[in-house]
Order: C-alpha cells, then structure tokens, then sequence
C-alpha cells in the first residue's frame, strides 16, 4: 500500500525529530549540555540540524517526555536541562516497583542486604576520617537533638542513613542503594507521621536505642573495621525495619505522592 504525500512528510518529520532528540540526549548524557542550562532556541536548532520547526517541535516534546528537559512557553520561554541522577535513578526505580505492586518488606529485605556492604566499604576508604566520619558525626548530634520528637527524630535518622550510603565508593553500587536508600525513607516518614498521629510511635528509649546503633556504626568506620560495620549495619536495619514491617507488611511501596516526588527531585 502506498501512501499519500502528507503520510510520507509526517514520517520524515518524525525520524528526523528522533536524530535530533538523540543528538541533544547525546550532548546531556556526556555533560555537554549541563544541568539546569538552557537549550539553544529553535530557529538555532533548525539552522544547526538543517530540519523543519516541526521535527525541532517534536524532538522537544520527546526530550520532555523523557525528563531531560522542561519547555517553558511564552515569548521568554525556552527548554531547561535535566540532567539525570540519583533521584531521577530512584524515583523511576520506586515507580516500576509500585506498578509491579511490590510491598514495603520486600524493599526492606533488599535494603538491609545492600546498605549493611556500604557501610563496610566506608570502613575501608583510605579518607573516612576527613570525609566520611565527620560528616556522620554532624548527623549523629542531629539525630540527638530530635530524641524528643519521634517524627524529627525519624527524618534526621534516614539523613543519616542516605549520607551514609552516599560515601559508597561503587559508582554502580552507589546509585543502586541511594535509590533504595530514598524511597525507603519516604515509606518511613509516612510510617513515622502515622504513628505520631496515633499516638503509638515507638518510645524515646527505643529512639535511644536506635541512635546507640549509629554511633557504634560510626565508630566501627572509623576504625577501619569493614566486619564490624557490616555486622553493626545488619543488625540495626533488621531490628528498625520491624517496626515499619509490622504496619505496613500488606502495603505496596509509594513512589508516585507528592512525598515521594518531592524526597526524588530535591534527592
């Protein structure tokens, strides 16, 4: 079957937007066009490119489809680059998981296998006592401070937990547990402000027990012990995931709440 003129200039258009959006994907991928700035205007991607305003319109609008920009319309408009990273990394991650109907514990399980391996690699870095451990140690008198409030003291304990895993020295590893990391934290939070709103979050002793936990963790990093870490990390997820498990065991994971969006763009 053939098709009419208007077909055929329909599918030249389109595979001439997808060879621009490929280039311009190209570009931000290799850090040629860096995050936040912003792409040329159209009547220079139609000069560059040497195509039609409708193939520079719909290698946009797949761009924009696909995170990497934002187009702003208007006479100031323009195309504004979102580079990729670890929140756009968790939060596509947390939105196949959800659509897979996935629960909580399932995520927990796969955490308390993955975050337990950073922490013993943070033992190991030759610079944890300039980088790694004063950082956390920030974190600690953070997480101190909040003893008395049980959701404050929740959120300053999942900074703790997302700074430690952010030292992983893995590139690979790294993105996979901050992932896991993030969208854990916000099942928590959620967990912690439902608890509050009950009135049955778990005691200010328990919290104590928790932040022991932390500073044990950070002592054993701090000496180097990669087996002590490792084992001090184990211990304490499986013991502090029980109390979201127990809640939310039935519950499948979020990951597309305005929660949830906002923990992954601000990640």
């Amino acid at each position: 079957m053939e098709l009419a003129g208007g077909e055929h200039s329909k599918i030249g258009q389109l595979r001439m937007a997808e060879l621009v959006a490929s280039a311009l994907r190209d570009r931000i991928l290799a850090g040629g066009i860096t995050d936040g700035s912003t792409l040329p205007k159209q009547d220079e991607l139609v000069a560059e490119f040497g195509v039609s305003y409708p193939s520079v319109r719909e290698a946009l609008r797949i761009l924009e489809t696909e995170g990497f920009i934002t187009v702003r319309r208007g006479n100031r408009g323009g195309a504004t680059v979102h580079a990729p990273d670890i929140g756009t990394a968790g939060y596509a991650v947390g939105l196949t998981l959800q659509a897979m109907q996935v629960r909580v514990p399932d995520l927990g399980a796969a955490l308390a296998t993955l975050e337990p391996l950073s922490a013993a690699h943070s033992a190991q870095r030759p610079d944890r006592a300039e980088t790694v451990v004063p950082r956390l140690e920030e974190l600690l008198a953070e997480g101190e401070r909040h003893l008395g409030d049980g959701a404050e003291f929740t959120r300053a304990s999942r900074d703790f937990h997302d700074t430690l895993v952010a030292f992983e020295p893995n590139a690979t590893l790294r993105v996979v547990v901050m992932s896991l990391t993030s969208l854990w934290s916000v099942q928590e939070e959620a967990w912690a402000d439902a608890q509050m709103s009950q009135g049955v979050y778990p005691s200010r002793a328990d919290r104590t027990v928790a932040h022991r936990a932390h500073e044990r963790l950070v002592a054993g990093i701090a000496k180097g012990d990669p087996d002590e870490a490792r084992r001090i990390a184990e211990e304490h997820l499986t013991a502090t995931q029980r109390w979201v498990c127990r809640s939310f065991r039935d519950r499948v994971i979020d990951a597309a709440s305005t929660r949830s969006r906002m923990r992954f763009r601000h990640g």
